[in-house]
């Protein structure tokens, strides 16, 4: 179909992955070719049988690959405070069935060579399994139509002073992943601020509709802990924001701009460097969400989410 965009979903479910991954599935406009899950808020075996139980929950026949349990150096760091010690908060979900027996980043690499039409990548994730495939194969950033990432922030972070949670945990990765040759956009902690679910906005999502999807979405999202970064006022949906500038631009503004990874071992490391003023003179190589509507964002992610089973 012309009018579907072939999307493979790098994902670490997590509590807000649950969003990302059901308003993928949700839209008729996403030809969801394959979830790609690696380690990061929890350990790989959690986000793999978290990610294998919101597919087979919404009923898709869409394939997931097991990928990286650590990044390119070192070791993931999860963040259990946050997404609970199973990554969902506690909320118990069906088992899915199998994963695909496949790595993957092999699993990209062959989904990329055989692809018709270039394919989006959106990765809601440590970037390792992108990075894996495109570093080790760069011939085919050719069938990479554009890679949209939920990474980095352009002020402080969330999981150090300096950096955001992905970006820290794979540093390296999103490097390569932005030396890669395609048009990146890098969906940041200022942008995901303003898709704050607040007690209000979560009740409104609940009384949207009664599926079984939606409802284990709002149960999930009920046990995530308010913002101290943002007075507690609610917690930020960070991941979906990356699939809703797929399928619904008009609710961002943007801007292009140069952005470069601290990768020294020292308080700086993972920190995303955004030249939003053009001060280096570097070419832009990342184009940058800088606001988004709220309402209208939880109204599109309600609406999507009420279609599921």
């Amino acid at each position: 179909m012309q009018d579907t965009i072939p999307v493979i979903l790098d994902c670490d479910p997590g509590t807000d992955d649950v969003f990302a991954l059901f308003l993928a599935m949700a839209s008729p406009e996403v030809e969801l070719l394959a979830v790609t899950v690696a380690g990061g808020n929890v350990g790989l075996d959690l986000t793999l049988a978290n990610a294998l139980a919101l597919v087979a929950l919404a009923g898709s026949p869409t394939p997931v690959f097991a990928g990286a349990d650590r990044p390119l150096l070192g070791s993931f760091t999860s963040e259990v405070r946050v997404h609970g010690v199973d990554g969902l908060g506690g909320v118990a979900l069906p088992a899915g069935g199998a994963a695909a027996p496949e790595p993957a980043a092999d699993a990209i690499r062959r989904i990329l060579r055989a692809a018709a039409r270039p394919v989006t990548l959106v990765g809601v994730a440590p970037v390792t399994n992108l990075a894996l495939a495109l570093i080790t194969e760069p011939a085919l950033a050719a069938k990479v139509e554009r890679i949209v990432l939920m990474s980095g922030a352009w002020s402080e972070g969330n999981a150090t002073p300096a950096a955001e949670f992905n970006a820290l945990n794979d540093p390296e990765a999103l490097a390569i992943v932005l030396a890669c040759g395609r048009p990146v956009v890098l969906v940041t902690l200022e942008l995901t601020a303003q898709a704050l679910c607040t007690p209000a906005r979560l009740a409104t999502l609940r009384a949207g509709g009664a599926g079984r999807c939606l409802r284990a979405a709002c149960d999930i999202q009920a046990t995530v802990p308010l913002s101290r970064r943002l007075n507690g006022a609610g917690a930020p949906l960070h991941d979906p924001c990356a699939v809703a500038w797929l399928l619904r631009p008009e609710l961002f503004t943007s801007r292009e701009c140069a952005v470069e990874i601290d990768l020294g071992p020292g308080p700086g490391r993972g920190r995303t460097l955004v030249d939003r003023w053009g001060r280096t003179g570097r070419p832009a190589n990342v184009t940058l969400p800088e606001t988004l509507d709220g309402d209208k964002f939880f109204d599109f992610l309600g609406a999507a989410l009420a279609r599921l089973p």
